[in-house]
């Protein structure tokens, strides 16, 4: 079992749900990175999800997408990201996830990728642009060395296509609670308990809400009908605004507030 199904088998035997935060990686640059990952997981990050920077993130809204920016100027690519993931490996077990689309998976070779990502460190990987119905290759080459294939729904999915996601996916499953690109909004979608009880009585594995999720409110509200909550774009705000020590000790903050509503 993954590090992934070991902690969220852990939290579920405590009564408890996952808080999985998202940065992007190499964001204002990859020391950063290192620096900020261990101090998320001590601050209550259950799950850690570092965004692979890439020039035309369709699915992102503004602050992530200027996120994406940042890291990409700073010479941020998939190569020195599983660089940071193995330093960051010495001292900090925290279930590591890589989020982003395909292109540079491609670029860089799958199977390739899910070798080099399984020696860094990397649990898991999501690609928000490879539906099932094509990612055959790289979900081979996942589990032939150990990485989670962690697939996303949305609320336009049905039966047929939860099923689809079961067969491929493992880890969690990711349900995107809004239509539309990433970014925090005020309220929570009202359908979201109903989709996640669908999806359960399909598929065995836990589900993970995100999207539009930004305040330990809105956490808890959610975290009551999931396993577990993503938050990114309310953390990824914080970068725009502060630096240095002063943005850990502000995204620590918030990581801290966010598992305290949960």
């Amino acid at each position: 079992m993954s590090r992934i199904g070991i902690r969220f088998k852990q939290l579920k035997r405590e009564g408890r749900k996952a808080l999985i935060t998202f940065i992007t990686a190499g964001d204002p640059d990859l020391s950063m990175t290192e620096r900020l990952v261990p101090a998320m997981a001590a601050a209550g990050a259950d799950i850690i999800e570092l965004g692979i920077p890439f020039s035309d993130p369709m699915a992102d809204g503004p602050t992530i997408q200027l996120s994406s920016e940042r890291a990409i100027a700073n010479g941020a690519n998939l190569r020195l990201i599983l660089a940071s993931v193995k330093n960051i490996r010495q001292d900090c077990d925290v279930p590591i996830l890589l989020m982003g689309y395909y292109n540079p998976v491609f670029a860089f070779g799958a199977e390739r990728f899910c070798k080099e990502a399984a020696e860094a460190g990397v649990d898991a990987v999501l690609l928000v642009d490879l539906p099932p119905e094509e990612a055959d290759e790289l979900v081979c080459f996942a589990k032939i060395h150990g990485v989670d294939f962690i697939p996303l729904l949305t609320p336009t999915s049905d039966l047929s296509r939860i099923a689809k996601v079961k067969k491929c996916g493992s880890g969690f499953i990711y349900y995107v609670s809004v239509a539309g690109v990433t970014g925090a909004r005020t309220s929570v979608a009202a359908d979201v308990g109903e989709m996640v009880e669908m999806i359960r009585a399909t598929a065995s594995l836990p589900v993970a809400v995100g999207f539009g999720i930004s305040t330990p409110e809105q956490a808890a509200s959610v975290g009551r009908l999931a396993d577990g909550v993503v938050v990114g774009s309310a953390l990824v705000k914080l970068f725009e605004q502060h630096s240095g020590d002063e943005l850990i000790e502000k995204v620590t903050e918030a990581v801290a507030a966010l598992k305290a509503g949960l």
